[in-house]
């Protein structure tokens, strides 16, 4: 389900906002502090964050983590075309684009994967697939703006911004300026 849609698709309605733009601001502040504590600073650091929710958190991320340590951390992307729960109303497995580069050398650096919603796990999964494509890091850790339970698969989150607890009918929007033109994290309900 993409951002903004609960607006526009009958079968959907908004049960009530989640994060605010400055709760979200405040969340990243949090992560950016967090990510640099445990990696001892920004050294071998590479922020990648997956298309499309995780492209802006992660850049936002980094120019936090410039401030917090006057040095700036490395930021890339990874184009998967399917992400979060559109997995359950588009298809099974994500799609990955092997051709598009990084932007960033990952081979021996620590990587923060960034994405807005950890839902199954299986976003992720095929996104450390498509990153090890790239080269192989020293470490792979993850940040997530929301997770929301329900994993089917044995992957967890190191930098986690809020765990939401939802039911199997409900759906978190994360809605974001540079691509929705609105801020707030949103929880939607499927209604039919």
């Amino acid at each position: 389900m993409t951002a903004g849609t609960s607006a526009r698709l009958p079968n959907l309605r908004e049960k009530g906002r989640i994060m605010s733009a400055s709760e979200i601001e405040r969340t990243l502040v949090r992560l950016a502090h967090e990510i640099v504590e445990k990696n001892n600073g920004v050294q071998d650091l590479i922020l990648v964050g997956i298309k499309r929710r995780g492209v802006p958190l992660a850049a936002r991320l980094g120019k936090l983590i410039e401030q917090i340590e006057k040095n700036p951390a490395a930021v890339g992307t990874l184009d998967i075309t399917l992400y979060r729960d559109d997995l359950s109303t588009v298809g099974a497995s994500p799609v990955i684009h092997k051709t598009t580069p990084l932007g960033v050398d990952i081979v021996g650096k620590n990587v923060i994967l960034v994405d807005d919603v950890l839902y199954t796990g299986r976003t992720i999964r095929a996104a450390m697939d498509a990153l090890f494509d790239h080269g192989r890091p020293r470490r792979v850790q993850l940040c997530v703006l929301i997770d929301r339970g329900h994993r089917e698969l044995p992957i967890e989150a190191a930098f986690v911004g809020r765990t939401v607890q939802t039911s199997d009918l409900e759906i978190i929007e994360v809605r974001l300026t540079e691509i929705d033109k609105e801020e707030q994290v949103m929880l939607v309900e499927r209604t039919a």
